[in-house]
């Protein structure tokens, strides 16, 4: 029963965070102008609304449940319940694809499929070096991430150092996190419900494999290709939300430790309620950098930063 409440205030909060959404704003609306919008088309709620914060809040949902879905296969990956989707150097990649981008004066879309593609390298890279007579450990993996990561960025001072005056500015936002300037396409949305479907079919297998490799296997669980299947949708989830809305922190993190504390460990809740969660933080955390010095508009990766640093150290602290 316990569980089950959970889940319906997690539903009702993600519900709420989306109110909050579409009605702050440097023009705040009532509840009547909301109900309003939906029959008169030709108003200015209807514009905020369906135009602006409704498809800015449906893009922080879906980057924020793969940043946090990523984030849980990932430390069932690792086994290392601090492991999150930028640890194996991902958001490096991504990042140098798509500052390189900007450097050139490239469009929003190039630097979408840029950030995409740098994202892929750096996966394609991790997974080449940290092979070892045909297979990997999870520390391999880890150790492999984290100096390719420090490669990478030494690729992005560099960009920053030799950009002019007026392209650091657009880097800079994009480097701390940004969704004010995508658009809510038709794939991103399927996409993370069949990975999340996906993710829930492998929930036995997660159960097993964050209890160690060999007694899965013990069990009948073919760990070499489990792996191989959560790595890899670990970092497709990081590389699309990072195409999508630049480098947001600690969102894997943070879903999948608060919900472990709440409803247990089983990745048959996890998985769904972990999307949840991560989506609903993120519109929270995009709502308040909208309206915090409103008009003026901050980079949302500050906001899930600050919430984020004081529950790494906390989780560091109660680990130790």
């Amino acid at each position: 029963m316990k569980k089950f409440q959970a889940s319906i205030i997690l539903v009702i909060l993600c519900l709420g965070s989306i109110a909050l959404a579409i009605s702050a704003g440097s023009t705040t609306l009532s509840a009547n102008e909301i109900f309003s919008s939906l029959t008169n088309e030709q108003g200015l709620p209807h514009t905020l609304i369906f135009e602006l914060r409704l498809p800015r809040a449906m893009l922080a949902f879906i980057c924020g449940g793969m940043l946090a879905l990523a984030g849980l296969l990932m430390q069932a990956l690792l086994r290392n319940p601090l492991a999150d989707p930028y640890i194996l150097g991902v958001s490096g990649g991504a990042a140098s694809g798509a500052l390189l981008a900007i450097l050139f004066g490239m469009g929003a879309l190039v630097i979408q499929v840029s950030a995409f593609s740098g994202a892929l390298l750096s996966i394609m890279l991790v997974f080449a070096l940290a092979h070892s007579n045909s297979s990997w450990t999870s520390n391999r993996l880890l150790l492999t991430g984290v100096v390719l990561a420090a490669g990478w960025n030494a690729v992005i001072s560099f960009l920053l150092t030799t950009s002019s005056s007026q392209q650091i500015y657009g880097m800079l936002f994009w480097l701390m996190g940004d969704l004010s300037y995508n658009q809510l396409s038709f794939w991103e949305a399927p996409l993370l419900a069949i990975i999340t479907l996906v993710s829930f079919i492998f929930s036995r297998h997660l159960n097993l494999m964050s209890r160690g490799e060999m007694q899965a296997a013990a069990l009948g669980v073919n760990t070499r290709t489990v792996r191989l299947v959560l790595f890899s949708t670990a970092s497709l989830l990081t590389a699309v939300a990072i195409s999508l809305a630049g480098s947001i922190g600690f969102i894997g993190l943070m879903a999948p430790h608060m919900l472990r504390l709440i409803i247990g460990s089983d990745h048959r809740l996890l998985v769904p309620a972990v999307v949840i969660l991560g989506g609903t933080l993120l519109i929270l955390a995009d709502t308040l950098a909208r309206t915090l010095l409103a008009p003026t508009q901050l980079p949302v990766g500050i906001l899930t930063a600050v919430l984020g640093v004081p529950t790494f150290l906390y989780l560091l602290y109660r680990r130790s």
